[in-house]
């Protein structure tokens, strides 16, 4: 799960090279943000427990609702056209489902 987030990922930091004059700001949040998807999945990957993984994975959701906000964010500054956001909207939304699957497998009550 992590590693194809992070390939989805890599997809969002290519399509956030717009402001080249703006390097600390929106920029560099979503690229920050977005990173920490993969990460506290792979974490959260490396706990003793379901719990402790459920975690991180609320923590991974919360990153990818911050870059989500972000992308919305660029598109009403006029950062980014529209062709752009829809693309990158596309892709956040399936990182959120596949993470939140994820999560209901976590909390589902064992058979």
């Amino acid at each position: 799960m992590a590693n194809k987030s992070l390939i989805n990922t890599k997809n969002l930091h290519k399509h956030i090279s717009f402001l080249k004059d703006e390097l600390y700001g929106i920029t560099s949040q979503i690229r920050r943000s977005s990173s920490s998807i993969p990460t506290n999945i792979s974490e959260g990957c490396g706990r003793n427990s379901d719990k402790e993984f459920n975690q991180f994975i609320n923590i991974a959701l919360g990153s990818a609702s911050e870059t989500e906000y972000l992308i919305f964010l660029s598109r009403d500054l006029n950062y980014i056209p529209l062709e752009t956001f829809e693309i990158l909207e596309k892709e956040i939304n399936i990182i959120k489902s596949k993470i939140y699957k994820l999560k209901q497998i976590l909390i589902a009550p064992e058979a």
